[in-house]
């Protein structure tokens, strides 16, 4: 069965990411078609980058690389719940894309975003980073606003659009996923 990692992008002491990556596995716990699980990066005790050769030749030393490795392999596809830091991605998920590069190829990605216009700048650069990494990010996106689908900018209430959304975007990390398992087993 295909297996969906939902990516928690922040590290940051009290994220919002944490609830909102909850929210996105129990919509996500009612589908048959794929399994899911949530990929924390505090999981993971990344550092900044320190591997001395480029990811894409996959020479892999250190401990805590070849553990994310090993997670990343282990999965067809990902949801990304990232907020928007400065108009762009949180330095700790774009630290934890770099280190790898295979274990992302020929893996679709569907976004979820938050931040006070949704998180979609944030978004757009991923979107550049997926394709180097020869991932298929699909179309739909969920774009959470800290004004209205938070209380106080911290209490994560999704409006009810928001759910229908997130289908859509699992309808599509899905499909991709599947279609794509072809060229994974063929690499």
């Amino acid at each position: 069965m295909t297996k969906i990692g939902i990516i928690i992008g922040s590290t940051r002491p009290g994220r919002n990411g944490e609830a909102v990556a909850r929210w996105v596995h129990e919509v996500a716990a009612e589908r048959t078609d794929a399994e899911f699980e949530i990929v924390d990066l505090l999981d993971y005790k990344l550092p900044v980058l320190d591997e001395a050769y480029p990811a894409s030749l996959g020479n892999y030393t250190q401990p805590h690389t070849q553990a994310w490795a090993e997670k990343i392999a282990s999965l067809d596809g990902f949801v990304v719940v990232t907020p928007e830091y400065n108009r762009s991605v949180p330095g700790a998920l774009k630290n934890a894309i770099d280190f790898l590069y295979a274990e992302w190829n020929n893996k679709a990605v569907g976004f979820v975003s938050y931040g006070s216009v949704g998180g979609t700048r944030a978004v757009e650069h991923l979107r550049g980073i997926a394709g180097e990494l020869q991932m298929a990010d699909v179309r739909s996106q969920v774009a959470l606003s800290l004004f209205t689908d938070f209380e106080n900018f911290t209490t994560f209430t999704p409006a009810a659009v928001q759910r229908d959304t997130l289908v859509t975007t699992l309808d599509q990390v899905v499909a991709w996923s599947t279609a794509l398992a072809p060229l994974r087993t063929a690499a």
